[in-house]
């Protein structure tokens, strides 16, 4: 039986677990040659670039990435920039199904004046950094400054504040990125507020994530206990489990006496920002409270408030993610992940947001086109593409130089230090 051809854009968790999905329907009769495309020459997506570097159970999902990609009928073409290199409607040509799985990879704005100024970024943009990301290792993170505002009540901004406020040698051993741990090596950050624009009550962060802060050495974690004993009241007596969870947290760190510890994380409620103030870079940020306006100085401003998708080959956005019926967009397109639905859940969630879309498009398949060679195609383009045994080298390598230093791997940050490991910029040929 000849396969269906399937191209999936995207090398990140959806697209993987679309893969999956796909793999898992051919005990119904169908067969799949799926050809996955990424931007970058690295696959894996926010695993890779996204993922805390002292959170490494999170990237442990990588194994089950490396197994999907070993099935017959896969093929990663990397180096890859569709809407570029080669258009998306080539592929709606070329294939039976295009699977779009690019996630929202921008950091939301908060619309207000003074985002334009000098240090102050998205939290998107500062973790892409410290996670060695080839199109932000040049971003200019200034920490020369002693204070640092997070505005954002989820983990992310979590663990934006972490990064900044831990000892920098408890990053030494991870797979962080060699620049950016050069950067925090002499960080004179000291104090840094994580500020929540609503009620303890309100907030996204996780009790497990507020419970690891109290591990982090050296750093004095403040939270007002008049702050908890509000949201408490707010929440009434049907609280919701994860709520109780969270405020229960928060009200043993509350508790705590202050330490004399060389830096602080504060955590600040029910402050909405109004302005980000200073002289062609941040220095205080104005915001609005219950007890009125308060200006809070600061020397470097990481907002994280969201991801947002980016403008993609002429696909319709819809708030938060690009339109779409239940994964269907038109035609024999898809979309699934955070594309599909807006950046919400964690890494897991995909999976059965991938399932249920696969189901769809496999029911759907019409007759099968005829397929056209779209790695020749490339290759006469003269574009570089990065096939998994490309990958598999650029990847051993890391892993090698970082377990000589005792770290699970040292990333390369630099596109062209990834093509020259895996043989150079000429054309790329199937082993």
């Amino acid at each position: 039986m000849s396969a269906y051809h399937i191209a999936i854009v995207g090398a990140g968790p959806a697209g993987y677990f679309a893969a999956q999905a796909l793999q898992d329907l051919e005990s119904n009769g169908c067969q799949f040659a799926i050809d996955m495309f990424e931007k970058l020459p690295t696959p894996w997506g926010l695993v890779r670039s996204g993922v805390a570097p002292d959170h490494p159970k999170i990237k442990s999902v990588s194994k089950v990435f490396e197994r999907i990609a070993t099935q017959d009928g896969f093929r990663l073409l990397a180096n890859v920039n569709v809407g570029v290199d080669i258009s998306l409607d080539e592929l709606q040509a070329s294939y039976d199904a295009v699977v779009v799985a690019i996630g929202t990879p921008k950091g939301k704005s908060l619309g207000i004046p003074g985002e334009g100024l000098k240090n102050v970024i998205s939290s998107a943009e500062f973790v892409y950094w410290y996670n060695g990301h080839p199109e932000y290792c040049d971003l200019d993170v200034d920490l020369s400054g002693s204070r640092a505002i997070v505005i954002g009540a989820g983990n992310v901004a979590m663990d934006v504040g972490r990064i900044l406020s831990l000892d920098p040698k408890e990053l030494d051993y991870t797979d962080i990125a060699e620049h950016s741990l050069k950067a925090l090596h002499t960080s004179n950050i000291r104090s840094v507020d994580i500020v929540a624009r609503r009620g303890a009550e309100r907030v996204a962060f996780t009790s497990s994530e507020l419970r690891d802060l109290q591990h982090i050495a050296s750093v004095d974690v403040k939270i007002r206990m008049n702050d908890i004993e509000r949201a408490i009241e707010r929440a009434g007596e049907s609280i919701e489990k994860h709520v109780q969870s969270n405020l229960d947290t928060m009200k043993m760190i509350a508790g705590k006496s202050e330490s004399a510890y060389p830096k602080s994380l504060r955590f600040l409620f029910e402050h909405r920002p109004l302005n980000i103030n200073g002289d062609g870079r941040v220095e205080s940020v104005t915001f609005n409270t219950p007890k009125g306006l308060v200006e809070v100085p600061c020397d470097l401003v990481i907002t994280a408030i969201g991801y947002a998708p980016t403008d993609f080959s002429g696909l319709s956005l819809e708030a938060d993610h690009y339109d779409n019926e239940d994964g269907w967009i038109r035609d024999n397109l898809y979309v699934v992940g955070w594309a599909k639905r807006g950046p919400q859940g964690v890494i897991g969630s995909n999976k059965s947001d991938a399932t249920k879309v696969m189901t769809q498009l496999v029911n759907s398949l019409a007759s099968r086109k005829s397929n056209v060679d779209v790695l020749a195609q490339l290759l006469k383009r003269g574009v570089r593409v990065v096939l998994q045994h490309d990958w598999d080298t650029i990847n051993a390598t890391e892993i090698k130089n970082g377990n000589k230093l005792g770290r699970p791997r040292l990333k390369f940050t630099r596109v062209e230090e990834m093509l020259l490991i895996c043989g150079g910029a000429n054309g790329s040929l199937e082993k």
